[in-house]
């Protein structure tokens, strides 16, 4: 056996006592930090939890809980619930597409709770200078999207309700940064577009709409969750979807403070979140037989369009409330 020299165990002695000072300078005893719950909340730069973090609302309710809350950034739904599923966070917001294509991809999510409906906050718009006036203009036409995004499911009842199919236009795939791009060169002949986006749009390029989702989508927000930590930590949970509830309601009262918070994170003026603030859905809800049916027909619609291998069962998918959330 060799002999453990002394400047081992002096080392070993200023690293413990130190490890000991920095856990009782931030509030922590080793036996704390040993049992701390860490909630890693993906968040992307417009909606509700952004605001929640600019807030610091779920700080200050979990604050003598033991949670370590880390918030990471997401650009949109579909990276983010890739995030979810690969472990890098175990709660976010999405809408209705970014869920059923992770569900067809076996993500172990859960739907936690929904926003209410939302169906003029996305729209399909055209250049303020283009020669197309209706939907039936748009046959041959290069139409922008977010493929795997909410405007997917728009686009397809958009373009059913005019008796069109996918295969009457061309369908270009490309983020919101890019679209946007190629929608003010003249690249593409129309966008389907979520707020802030569709907001922006319409202020600083004069875009027009032809069409909403008003009478044909539904455009829920759902907040989703990895299911282990769903099971293992259901009044974490219902804390935070409480806090979510209560943030909605400051949002509706205070429209003009909500945009300000948002301003700096998007680089977006006041005036075009408080635009895109007006068209949002406010509240918080336990997850409805209604809504499971709406995302059912979603996900249905996806799978006749060959978007996703298999059919897939949105209420397998639906975690049971322990709690009320609604207002």
């Amino acid at each position: 056996m060799y002999p453990i020299s002394t400047s081992f165990w002096k080392k070993t002695i200023f690293t413990s006592t130190a490890w000991v000072g920095i856990m009782l300078l931030s509030g922590c005893t080793p036996n704390q930090a040993a049992n701390q719950i860490t909630l890693n909340i993906g968040y992307q730069k417009y909606g509700i939890l952004p605001i929640v973090k600019e807030r610091a609302v779920l700080e200050n309710a979990l604050k003598n809980q033991n949670v370590k809350i880390n918030w990471v950034e997401f650009p949109a739904g579909p990276q983010l619930l890739e995030g979810l599923n690969v472990g890098s966070v175990v709660f976010g917001e999405a809408g209705e597409a970014p869920p059923i294509f992770a569900q067809a991809a076996q993500a172990n999510l859960v739907y936690v709770a929904n926003q209410p409906a939302a169906p003029l906050a996305e729209a399909l718009i055209v250049p303020k200078n283009s020669n197309l006036q209706s939907v039936q203009d748009l046959k041959g036409k290069r139409i922008a999207l977010n493929k795997g995004s909410n405007v997917h499911y728009l686009l397809l009842k958009v373009l059913q309700a005019h008796q069109l199919k996918l295969e009457d236009i061309h369908v270009v795939y490309l983020p919101p940064a890019d679209a946007r791009a190629a929608f003010e060169r003249g690249a593409v002949d129309a966008w389907v577009i979520w707020d802030p986006f569709f907001a922006a749009a319409e202020q600083q390029l004069g875009a027009r709409i032809l069409a909403t989702g008003q009478n044909l989508v539904s455009n829920h927000q759902f907040y989703l969750a990895d299911r282990q930590f769903s099971e293992a930590h259901p009044e974490l949970l219902n804390t935070v979807v409480q806090q979510l509830n209560t943030t909605t309601q400051w949002i509706q009262q205070h429209p003009q403070q909500a945009a300000q918070l948002l301003e700096k994170p998007t680089g977006l003026s006041v005036d075009i979140l408080s635009r895109s603030i007006a068209r949002m859905g406010f509240g918080v809800q336990n997850i409805s037989a209604q809504v499971v049916q709406q995302q059912q027909q979603v996900a249905d619609a996806f799978y006749q369009q060959k978007l996703i291998p298999q059919k897939i069962d949105i209420q397998a998918a639906i975690l049971k409330p322990t709690t009320s959330t609604s207002p």
